[in-house]
């Protein structure tokens, strides 16, 4: 088999407050091969973010304390910070969260998405504005020609989204990884920005790394998924057998928490009782254990860790790494 595109190997993120070290990202290991689309979910504090961060070296004041990046064989956390300036946004892209805020308000829309083929690919600004206006205009942005002399604040939320998501492309990238790219805006844009990210995946055969909190647009997106709690990776797999079968009482409780049209008792829905741990305090044994309905004594103890549970699936869980599984309903 060949080597993956990505591959992210016990990677660990701290962040050093008055209350004490924050463990962000605490041992998460994961592949990305090319072309594919993986969906990374979890409550917010979670880690996802913190771990897209770490695989740019743009996690400050956090600091990487161990693991290992390779991107394309290469171990990206030795790489000097010249070397990363190159491979961010030619080799590896980002849409953040929040376009309004990632976007410069001094400089045009059309000059910010035309600078990184300035940068890394030696055009000039006259060649560089038109493969800018060409690239607003595949991403369904009306009158680019007009609108790339436009500043940030004059687009609307989705039009700033398909702005962010045109500069994440103007070089081609190997891997796009998208930070809940549709936050925020009405369910009508959402639809057209994952349209046009999977329209990106099939175009450019970008690998994407997918950060939601939304399971409904990982079902229909992500070939693989991969859940976090607490700064680690409590279960992954592919997404039909996860959502199918879920082998980590978080994931369960996170798909009994959402609606279901095809739900023929229409009941309330089922909240996960508590809040998310302390990252400075975490419990002792699994850190889920305090809301867990299907706790067991070893849970309060000792910390569970990612092993196959089933065929295709990862889980750090003592229930079902003991062969029990979990009650549906």
């Amino acid at each position: 088999m060949a080597a993956p595109l990505l591959d992210v190997q016990d990677l660990r993120t701290v962040f050093a407050t008055k209350e004490g070290v924050v463990k962000a990202v605490d041992g998460v290991s994961f592949h990305l091969d090319a072309g594919e689309t993986l969906g990374i979910v979890g409550e917010s504090g979670c880690g996802k973010s913190v771990t897209a961060m770490s695989i740019m070296r743009l996690q400050r004041p956090g600091r990487v304390t161990g693991g290992k990046v390779l991107f394309k064989g290469r171990d990206l956390i030795q790489a000097s910070e010249q070397e990363m300036r190159e491979i961010r946004g030619k080799e590896i892209s980002m849409i953040f969260q929040d376009p309004m805020t990632s976007f410069n308000p001094v400089f045009r829309t059309g000059w910010q998405v035309a600078e990184p083929l300035v940068l890394h690919k030696g055009l000039n600004r006259m060649k560089a504005m038109a493969e800018a206006v060409g690239l607003l205009g595949r991403v369904g942005i009306p009158a680019p020609a007009a609108r790339a002399r436009d500043y940030p604040h004059q687009f609307s939320g989705g039009m700033r989204q398909r702005a962010m998501i045109a500069m994440g492309l103007t070089t081609a990238p190997s891997v796009l990884i998208a930070d809940e790219p549709t936050t925020a805006l009405d369910v009508t844009i959402q639809a057209q920005i994952l349209d046009l990210l999977r329209h990106v995946n099939k175009e450019f055969g970008t690998a994407t790394i997918l950060i939601t909190h939304n399971l409904g647009v990982v079902a229909g997106m992500c070939e693989r998924v991969m859940v976090m709690y607490a700064g680690k990776v409590v279960e992954s797999g592919p997404t039909t057998d996860v959502f199918a079968h879920p082998k980590h009482p978080y994931t369960w409780s996170l798909l009994r928490s959402i609606p279901r049209l095809d739900d023929e008792l229409h009941e309330p829905l089922r909240a996960i009782e508590g809040l998310p741990p302390s990252l400075v305090e975490l419990p002792g044994g699994c850190a889920f254990h305090p809301r867990c309905s299907f706790m067991v004594d070893r849970c309060t103890k000792d910390i569970p860790s990612l092993n196959p549970v089933g065929e295709t699936q990862l889980a750090a869980c003592w229930v079902t790494q003991s062969g029990t599984e979990l009650a549906h309903g």
